[in-house]
């Protein structure tokens, strides 16, 4: 008798299982700190550049000098070009996916984008031919994305520039204007900061599938599966969307106590890891706060008042902002449609999740947990059909 299934005690949701070793970066939950390799996530944010985290996380060091830092940078920029058989769908996918937004799109996007470049299952490559379909599938998520959007509003998509840095580039690609350096550099240090967070549930997802031999497209399309659910990518428009549904300051106090008194969750406050103030948030915050004006002041008013009453209603429980809090914040600050939020968060992500792909097809392991059965005792006899 096979008793594993039946034994073996696992926490709900798998909550602090250790799956297996890493190299990329980890989560201290009670530090409220986190990193990329060995270096601080928060410090890269403020100190490099979004394609300099891409060569750290992809190669294992950060560039050494400028001109290795010119020369990934170069890599990566011409391989944002879609090719002729992907461009010619988008129009009919933007079309199809118009009510889903380009989320829902870039799977399927993806899907075509390794088909036509002919990846193959990381399984049966050289470590070098997956690192090259990882950087050519990363570098083309923004362009996928951008025209998505794009063809989804009626506009012509806006080929990509080679002379751009990533976040600018992106930018410029979503509204057709090269932007703002302060306004791009905030976006960067964004992106940056959300490059990869631990075993968060679309990352995971991408190694479950890389631990099965597949393809990068396959594994990216699924982590983009995952990151749509609205409890892991989608949080940052909904922060938004509670500020605008509190609309002012005196109704700050009665709006959260009457949500928080139903069960429902605020989004933008609490995190299944951190049990301090989120790193990502606070950065965030400091950003948003160099820009100012009244979305800013209000959310910091919103945020004091909401950790107030989640201290009374909920007292023993650290609940503070997280990332999608001031992301939202910080993104309206620099333009971004509400429906873009979740997909930039999607471009950034792309790159850990990509690192994550390459480091687990290294392990020849399928990850295949157990299950316990909870239905009708077997076995039973099969009825017979009158």
């Amino acid at each position: 008798m096979n008793t594993t299934d039946s034994t073996i005690e696992g926490p709900r949701g798998l909550a602090g299982v250790v799956v297996t070793e890493t190299e990329l970066g980890d989560v201290r939950g009670r530090e409220g700190f986190y990193h990329y390799r060995q270096y601080s996530a928060v410090e890269l944010a403020a100190s490099r550049s979004f394609e300099d985290v891409w060569h750290l996380m992809f190669r294992g060091t950060l560039p050494a000098d400028a001109a290795e830092r010119a020369a990934f940078t170069a890599e990566a920029a011409a391989l944002r070009r879609l090719p002729e058989e992907v461009r010619v769908v988008l129009p009919d996918l933007a079309r199809a996916t118009r009510l889903s937004g380009p989320l829902a799109g870039l799977r399927t996007a993806l899907s075509l984008l390794g088909a036509s470049a002919g990846f193959r299952p990381v399984y049966d490559l050289t470590p070098e031919r997956r690192a090259a379909d990882a950087l050519a599938a990363c570098a083309a998520v923004p362009t996928l994305l951008t025209a998505l959007h794009r063809l989804g509003q009626g506009l012509e998509p806006v080929e990509p520039r080679e002379d751009l840095p990533y976040a600018a580039n992106y930018l410029y690609m979503l509204t057709g204007d090269e932007p703002d350096p302060v306004r791009a550099r905030a976006v960067e240090r964004y992106l940056v900061s959300t490059v990869d967070h631990g075993f968060n549930a679309s990352t995971f997802t991408a190694r479950v599938i890389a631990s099965t031999g597949a393809d990068v497209a396959a594994c990216l399309t699924g982590a983009v599966g995952a990151l749509s659910g609205p409890l892991h990518g989608g949080a940052p428009s909904r922060a938004l969307d509670t500020l605008d549904a509190i609309g002012t300051v005196d109704r700050i106090g009665p709006w959260i106590r009457e949500r928080v008194l139903a069960g429902d969750r605020i989004m933008g406050f609490g995190h299944p890891v951190y049990r301090t103030e989120d790193p990502r948030s606070r950065m965030l915050r400091d950003i948003a706060l160099g820009f100012g004006g009244p979305l800013v002041d209000f959310a910091v008013e919103v945020e004091r008042q909401v950790e107030e009453i989640l201290a009374e209603l909920k007292p023993g429980r650290e609940l503070h902002t997280n990332v999608e809090f001031y992301a939202g914040v910080v993104m309206e600050l620099c333009g971004l449609p509400r429906e873009m939020f979740t997909p930039t968060f999607c471009a950034a992500r792309v790159v850990g999740w990509s690192a994550n792909i390459l480091e687990q097809a290294t392990d020849s392991k399928i990850i295949r947990p157990a299950a316990r059965y909870t239905g009708p005792t077997p076995p039973q006899p099969v009825p017979l059909l009158d």
